[in-house]
């Protein structure tokens, strides 16, 4: 048995002992397609070269600095590749080493702002209902992934509440119009600022397209828009969670694009390093910043690792790689041919409800009736049958249960690497495909 303390005692995971493109290599000499980049994160694949020799190169000039006395090249140019134009005026970049520590310090600089700015009594925050902001406490109070939450109640903030996500599958009203769904929860949004007093609140959270808690739910159109408006006429802060959908997942390099909404604080992690060094980081509106710089002129946060010389490296690699070989685009068609792959595949299977996504971020919802949206009773842990089911057949792909209310429900996602080949995105919906047929076969049979 292994020392380590897995995230399940009962068996030791599979040893992998290499990667090479799309695929990961066994200790028993197994080949399996990284179908899901672990959690969305390998977004190149595994063992890039230009990414290593980045790294390498890295370690010959400087491994670590210490903020507080220092800056390093890797992060300066990292930044300057980011924020060169300015995307919806973002201006500055803060670089931790995960995307529960990039929500911490957007948590933590948003409530500084205002106290900068004079507004001291700002110390709410709304988030949404099956969000997921990270697994600190900080974090895992922001967001509203019932099942990770629950244990950990007793420890969490009071300052944070949570409002209705917008997933249209479940729950939008029978006969409600897309229209009329999205004014119901802007009507909530408001009702919840109302109700902690517009003047107390410092933020609202979200993810643009909600990852792991229920599957790559991309909300309505409109619907940021409503938000966006609501928090302005507040004077509240849009803080918009892309770890897991930004960076060029869902086509664009930030998701907000997509909906015309930039934020004020924005998290970015998992496709900005790609796995080959631990990163994430806040980017940051520049009138932000400026609250700062008229006032104390430091942001009163800081970690040991931040800026980190060599994942910064490693992250700005990345980045250049995905600009000069031109991957949002790639993104963008091999994410078409994703979709129509699940769709012509199992868009009329009587177990899949729905079949969701964005660019090279796709779910799947196990249902055990397609037409009364029913679900599998949850000891059957479908997702997690679906995820065995799958490696057997050489895929690994990203389940998750819960995903109704923390306890019902069962997704799937794939998010294979931006450079994904045709010939590789057939491959994971084929063998996705008979996985699903196979696990709820066996489960009749039961």
């Amino acid at each position: 048995m292994s020392r380590i303390l897995h995230r399940s005692l009962a068996a030791d995971p599979p040893l992998a002992v290499r990667g090479d493109g799309i695929h990961l290599f066994m200790e028993d000499g197994r080949a399996i397609i990284d179908g899901s980049g672990g959690a969305a994160v390998a977004c190149l694949g595994h063992n890039n070269k230009r990414v290593n020799a980045a790294i390498a190169a890295q370690m010959d000039k400087v491994s670590y600095v210490h903020t507080a006395l220092f800056s390093n090249a890797a992060a300066e140019e990292l930044a300057d590749t980011l924020l060169a134009d300015a995307p919806g005026g973002l201006t500055h970049a803060y670089f931790v080493s995960s995307g529960s520590e990039a929500m911490e310090a957007a948590l933590k600089l948003a409530r500084q702002y205002f106290v900068e700015i004079g507004q001291p009594q700002r110390t709410r925050v709304i988030g949404r209902q099956l969000s997921y902001h990270g697994n600190t406490l900080g974090a895992l109070a922001a967001g509203g992934n019932p099942m990770r939450r629950a244990l950990y109640l007793p420890l969490l903030s009071g300052a944070f509440s949570h409002v209705s996500p917008c997933f249209a599958y479940r729950f939008q009203g029978e006969g409600e119009s897309d229209a009329a769904y999205v004014d119901r929860l802007a009507d909530e949004l408001e009702a919840e600022f109302q109700r902690l007093g517009p003047d107390n609140v410092i933020a609202f959270c979200a993810e643009p397209i909600v990852g792991a808690t229920t599957g790559c739910v991309t909300a309505l159109p409109g619907y940021f828009k409503r938000v966006r408006e609501i928090c302005s006429r507040h004077g509240a802060l849009l803080i918009l969670d892309e770890v897991m959908c930004g960076m060029g997942r869902s086509g664009t390099m930030h998701a907000w694009e997509q909906e015309g909404v930039p934020p004020d604080i924005q998290m970015v992690a998992k496709g900005l390093g790609g796995g080959y060094q631990p990163i994430g980081g806040i980017l940051i509106a520049g009138h932000v910043i400026e609250g700062l710089r008229a006032g104390t002129g430091a942001f009163m946060h800081g970690h040991t690792y931040q800026a980190h010389p060599l994942a910064c490296a490693a992250a700005l690699a990345v980045q250049q790689v995905i600009r000069e070989d031109d991957l949002l685009a790639n993104v963008r068609a091999m994410g078409a041919r994703l979709e129509a792959g699940l769709t012509d595949r199992l868009g009329n299977h009587a177990h899949v409800g729905d079949i969701r996504g964005r660019g090279l971020f796709w779910a799947i919802e196990l249902v055990a009736d397609r037409a009364s949206k029913a679900v599998f009773d949850p000891a059957l842990k479908m997702h997690e049958r679906l995820a065995m089911a799958a490696l057997d057949r050489g895929l690994a792909i990203y389940p998750m249960g819960g995903t109704i209310d923390g306890v019902r429900g069962n997704h799937v996602i794939a998010s294979p690497p931006y450079n994904a080949t045709a010939a590789e995105i057939d491959a994971i919906v084929a063998r996705l495909g008979d996985a699903v047929d196979a696990v709820v076969a066996g489960v009749s049979r039961a």
